[in-house]
């Protein structure tokens, strides 16, 4: 295996400082490959050494403009630095380059969200759900998205999904429990608040519907 390959499998092993030699002594032998830096940055990024990330992933790009991963890196730079325009400008970039990944467009679609734009995110979470379906988190935000597009129905069947994928996802039982009440189903909204509440106790918004359900529903015995 390559020094390239071999800081890789070090760092899914959690293993950072070999990880970091194995990638310098790779930029070292071969300082003309941007993937040398690719990974170190990476590497970097996964250490919230912010800074030196942006450096490397920038080396990478002076090296090859088109190094579509490169501009994905300091895009997530951008993002975690909070300059969500430049986030959104690399991730675009990465896109554009071909880098037709579930991961890009979940970050597009969060960096809309943290400009507020919930309409634009959800393209980009559909596109990330499609790509990888597993992804109960990429699933959840195209739920949340459509939710926050008034599309009510889609979003429950999204949700429903979810947990499909984990029932053990409180947030997604609250807002399927959300969904319900917009339908005017008291009932099965009580149920799914009452379930994510099992999972997460101190889910304070499944709490709070909870107990204002269970209070018209006792104000309507009450009225009998």
């Amino acid at each position: 295996m390559d020094k390239m390959n071999e800081g890789i499998e070090k760092m899914k092993q959690q293993k950072f400082e070999e990880a970091a030699r194995l990638f310098n002594e790779s930029i070292e032998e071969n300082p003309e490959n941007p993937l040398g830096y690719i990974n170190f940055g990476n590497l970097l990024l996964h250490m919230d050494d912010l800074e030196r990330a942006k450096r490397f992933y920038e080396k990478a790009i002076e090296l090859d403009s088109e190094a579509a991963t490169a501009h994905y890196g300091l895009g997530n730079v951008f993002f975690e630095s909070e300059s969500y325009d430049k986030a959104k400008e690399q991730f675009q970039q990465a896109v554009n380059l071909g880098l037709d990944e579930g991961d890009v467009y979940f970050m597009l679609g969060m960096t809309m969200l943290q400009q507020e734009y919930p309409k634009l995110a959800l393209p980009y979470f559909q596109r990330a759900a499609e790509l990888n379906p597993e992804d109960d988190t990429a699933l959840f935000q195209y739920g949340l998205s459509l939710a926050g597009t008034d599309q009510i129905e889609l979003a429950q069947e999204t949700f429903l999904k979810v947990l499909e994928l984990n029932d053990h996802h409180s947030d997604a039982h609250y807002n399927i429990g959300v969904t319900y009440l917009f339908q005017e189903r008291v009932e099965p909204a009580l149920e799914h608040f009452k379930k994510a509440l099992e999972i997460q106790p101190d889910h304070l918004l499944a709490a709070n519907g909870k107990q204002k359900i269970e209070e018209m529903l006792d104000q309507m015995k009450s009225d009998h």
